[in-house]
């Protein structure tokens, strides 16, 4: 059974860091496309960042240079650094996993729960 699970969401400050955690297990890890999405209040889920199975990255234009994914393989995790929060990052992140990397949510088939990122102004 696959499973992922998202840790390290949090309320801080405008300006503030925040490093997001998704542990997977039940999937060989470096042998999927991984992927962090975000839903925003009222808004619809939406693209953050991907891996592709060989490892390119692939960023939402939307996050700019903010956002900076990376991934332990020894540790089947993924992490999402965020860097001078705003409170327009105000969301729900989840992580995701899939066959093939991609920006739409139909690409992947497993989920988390979501963890949930609170930015203050």
């Amino acid at each position: 059974q696959v499973q992922l699970v998202e840790s390290g969401g949090g309320l801080v400050q405008a300006g503030g860091s925040l490093r997001l955690s998704c542990a997977v297990s039940g999937r060989t890890f470096s042998r999927y496309a991984m992927a962090w999405f975000r839903r925003a209040p009222g808004k619809e889920r939406e693209f953050v960042a991907a891996f592709s199975r060989n490892g390119l990255i692939t960023y939402s234009e939307v996050v700019g240079g903010r956002f900076t994914i990376s991934r332990d393989n020894a540790k089947n995790t993924m992490y999402l650094q965020i860097d001078t929060l705003k409170p327009e990052d105000t969301a729900v992140y989840y992580c995701a996993t899939g066959p093939v990397a991609g920006m739409g949510v139909s690409e992947y088939d497993y989920w988390g729960q979501g963890t949930q990122v609170t930015v203050s102004s």
